[in-house]
């Protein structure tokens, strides 16, 4: 499950913080901290999420 998880995690991560760096530059912060800071809460959030989908996926 660890494997299936990891390889869940870099597409999932990627997702979640892309996702979180377009409401930060659509919420008008366009400086480097707010865009830095949704990028890390992507990243941050990503592993219980792909932990979740790897045990519903076996």
């Amino acid at each position: 499950m660890t494997r299936l998880m990891l390889i869940l995690f870099s597409m999932i991560s990627t997702t979640l913080m892309g996702m979180g760096i377009v409401v930060a530059l659509t919420m008008g912060w366009d400086t480097t901290q707010p865009i830095l800071l949704a990028a890390a809460v992507g990243f941050v959030l990503a592993i219980p999420v792909s932990w979740l989908v790897a045990r519903q996926l076996i």
